[in-house]
């Protein structure tokens, strides 16, 4: 029997097209609170970090990201059930985000592929599915934030006899 195959074409990140997935953290049309003296600005409320569920905690950790052979072969994805994970750039360099909506299974078909550019960060909502981290470059670390905690917290689904490409 052949592969299915879906070809993924990335779109640029709006908060509008991620609307169903989470947050898109970004500063760029945020007008910033004023503090500390009026030496620093801040950039409030960016994404609703969701992480108590089952006396869960709020962990801050950075990923540290390598690229993937071209195209990018997508053949499975995950989502965390009690808690929404945040993703940010912590280099101005572009990535990747792939997502697919919240459900007790995915069909290859629901994939969405989204191009970051490096001063965009996503908030994953609890139980959205997506792929764990795609960079384009050696080494781009991210500031994480998500979920600790009891519970299981991490589900895998793998497309069996399907892959999806991501082309650049």
């Amino acid at each position: 029997m052949s592969e299915a195959k879906l070809d993924l074409f990335p779109a640029p990140l709006t908060q509008a097209a991620f609307e169903p997935f989470g947050d898109v953290i970004d500063i760029s049309d945020v007008d910033p609170i004023e503090i500390n003296e009026g030496t620093t600005e801040r950039f409030h409320d960016l994404a609703r970090v969701d992480t108590a569920d089952e006396n869960g905690t709020t962990l801050v950790n950075i990923f540290r990201g390598q690229p993937r052979a071209q195209p990018i072969a997508l053949r499975m994805v995950e989502r965390h059930p009690l808690g929404s994970q945040a993703f940010y750039p912590l280099r101005n360099l572009p990535w990747l985000v792939v997502v697919a909506p919240a459900g007790d299974t995915v069909e290859l078909k629901s994939l969405r592929a989204f191009r970051a550019t490096g001063t965009q960060g996503v908030n994953y909502r609890k139980g959205v599915w997506h792929h764990p981290l795609l960079v384009l470059n050696a080494d781009h670390d991210f500031l994480v934030i998500d979920r600790g905690g009891p519970g299981d917290n991490c589900d895998e689904f793998r497309f069996e006899g399907e892959t999806a490409y991501l082309e650049l």
